[in-house]
């Protein structure tokens, strides 16, 4: 490949040129004519919406109903329009608040101060919540650390010396979202940060880096049987089968279910065969184009919220850039949770203990302990002071700012949909009959609906497992296919509530893990869901047609699998374009070769 000098290659951080006024204008107008559209809607909407008597003598809205849907719709929508997700999730809690309220005319002023007087405030409050935030928060001092005293370049150099091509480097991206597989929260801060650097100077898009982290996080999370999802999980299907003939236990179900994921494995496959091959289809290969050709890694007017404080954490000229002062505290952090996550459950197995686990306290241990240790490594040896330290660390705070607050919006939105019963709706639409070839498929269909309306995976498996489960064995039971050791119809029917609540979760753009995903690539949003979209649609429209269908059907599990396999890589080739084809990929090696 050719090698292009140093001279020739963009800064890894191009300076955004200011959008021109009246486009700023034309999308503060487009917020406030949707508002009031949804405004007026919803007084229309109040002569059909039937609303019920609440104890203290005034109305709301029936839960349970078509128009629950409404305000996650209108959120969604308003953000992938405007591109701008704070006014779009307020806009849709506005709307959500007032729909609990019953719609009335009064209701309008009440339920846009309840809007950030009792929705936002129950949010924050709620308890898993601010460990979130508190971990999000030390996550994002201890980068800052680890960016000021040059350890950040150190991974970047040695890294480089393999990962020298934006294919290369994909590769790179993708192999450390498997690899960190314990929890997807820790998954997207560590990789997207790490890498970050390395494809910004290869000239990787930012939208590429968030799919790369966002669809391998969560997938590898459902997939593993020692990360901070399995016990949830597994309490879920313990619960659901407690009433049926099943001679097994959850977690037997659970590690059965695994063969027919298809969308998990389906999802990493392609993140692989995407890095791999070159090959980019949709907005996707126009963000890679812009990136290859013009050193652009976002768009000039994009919303990534961390450009002020990348010269705060530049590293003193004089800092060595040793790749331990970066992989210690990276270590630590890794140890120590997964050390907490041990010491905090019980049970007669590794799995078992994970499973029983407290995921939240041990991210928490993990980072205060990596803090700690990046602050007296750097100042041990002379890199910094104390002082530079803290404010290094308060700089990764700040950083991390933006998406507390969309994360926030998102959790108060979430809880709006519980109250209106989004969720029971959309399972409702099941229905009491299902032809059984076609119920993996209907469920997932059901699980990435209410998940992407909610943007809350957990959620939906929590909300969906109990109902569906049942219904499964009781489909099976009346045609006389229930037994003891089960049936790849409900094994495959567990997977795909779970497979399917990972689809809605790393694809809405009101998810914590899509807002999270963005933050550590430093993305836009709204620009990540519209990239990873179209995959995450081809990856879950192969599931459907290639896998879950003709297991219904009766096909093998593993040839189904293969099947798919051969789907999803034979249609990126079909479909996909090469993205470096107006211009030779780069070289970053001479650029830490120093």
């Amino acid at each position: 490949m050719t090698q292009l000098p140093d001279s020739a290659v963009p800064p890894s951080h191009p300076e955004p040129q200011p959008p021109a006024a009246e486009p700023k204008r034309r999308r503060g107008t487009t917020i406030l004519v949707s508002a009031v559209v949804a405004i007026l809607a919803g007084i229309l909407l109040s002569q059909t919406v039937t609303t019920v008597a609440t104890p203290d003598g005034g109305a709301a809205a029936e839960a349970g109903r078509w128009w629950s849907l409404l305000p996650p719709l209108l959120a969604i929508g308003l953000a992938l329009v405007t591109r701008q997700i704070l006014p779009a999730l307020f806009v849709g809690i506005w709307l959500g608040a007032w729909l609990v309220q019953g719609l009335t005319a009064p209701a309008i002023a009440t339920s846009l101060l309840d809007s950030a007087g009792v929705y936002v405030v129950d949010a924050i409050a709620e308890p898993d919540h601010v460990m979130i935030i508190t971990f999000t928060l030390m996550i994002g001092g201890l980068v800052g650390i680890l960016r000021k005293n040059g350890g950040t370049d150190g991974i970047v150099r040695i890294v480089t010396r393999w990962a020298s091509t934006p294919r290369r480097g994909q590769v790179a991206t993708s192999t450390l979202g498997v690899a960190v597989f314990f929890d997807d929260y820790a998954n997207t801060l560590v990789v997207g940060n790490t890498m970050r650097p390395i494809t910004d100077r290869l000239r990787v898009s930012r939208e590429k880096l968030a799919y790369l982290v966002d669809s391998t996080a969560a997938p590898i999370a459902t997939l593993a049987l020692l990360s901070t999802w399995i016990g949830f999980q597994v309490v879920l299907i313990d619960d659901a089968i407690a009433d049926t003939d099943l001679t097994v236990n959850g977690f037997a179900v659970f590690v059965e279910s695994l063969k027919y994921a298809f969308y998990p494995l389906l999802a990493i496959g392609l993140v692989f065969a995407v890095s791999l091959t070159g090959r980019d289809f949709g907005p996707m290969l126009h963000a890679e184009r812009r990136a290859r050709t013009t050193g652009e890694v976002s768009r000039k007017d994009a919303a990534v919220g961390l450009r002020p404080v990348e010269d705060e954490l530049t590293p003193p000229d004089a800092a060595p850039r040793r790749l331990l002062n970066a992989v210690v505290p990276i270590v630590v952090l890794v140890a120590v949770t997964i050390g907490g996550l041990f010491a905090t459950g019980e049970g007669n197995s590794p799995i078992e203990i994970v499973g029983d686990a407290d995921p939240f306290s041990s991210l928490l241990w993990g980072a205060l302990l990596a803090i700690i240790v990046a602050a007296v490594m750097s100042v041990g040896q002379g890199i910094l002071t104390l002082d530079e330290v803290i404010m290094a660390w308060f700089a990764g705070v700040k950083s991390v700012l933006y998406v507390i607050i969309i994360l926030t919006l998102a959790w108060a939105l979430s809880q709006l949909t519980s109250e209106l019963g989004t969720a029971e709706f959309v399972a409702g639409a099941l229905g009491d009959t299902m032809p059984l070839f076609l119920l993996p498929a209907v469920l997932f269909v059901i699980a990435a609906a209410i998940s992407f309306s909610t943007g809350t995976s957990w959620g939906t498996m929590g909300i969906l497992t109990p109902l569906a489960v049942p219904v499964a064995w009781a489909v099976l039971d009346a045609q006389g296919l229930a037994a003891a050791e089960g049936h790849p119809i409900l094994f495959a029917s567990v997977s795909t509530i779970l497979a399917g609540a990972v689809w809605g979760d790393h694809c809405s753009p009101i998810s914590d893990t899509t807002v999270i995903s963005s933050l550590a690539s430093q993305c836009d949003v709204i620009d990540h869901v519209r990239t990873q979209l179209p995959y995450a649609l081809f990856a879950g429209g192969v599931a459907l047609v290639s896998g879950l269908l003709p297991v219904g059907l009766g096909l093998p599990w593993w040839a189904a699998l293969l099947l798919s396999a051969i789907v999803v890589v034979a249609g990126l080739i079909v479909v996909g374009r090469r993205s470096d084809v107006a211009r030779p990929e780069p070289s970053a090696a001479t650029e830490y070769s120093r």
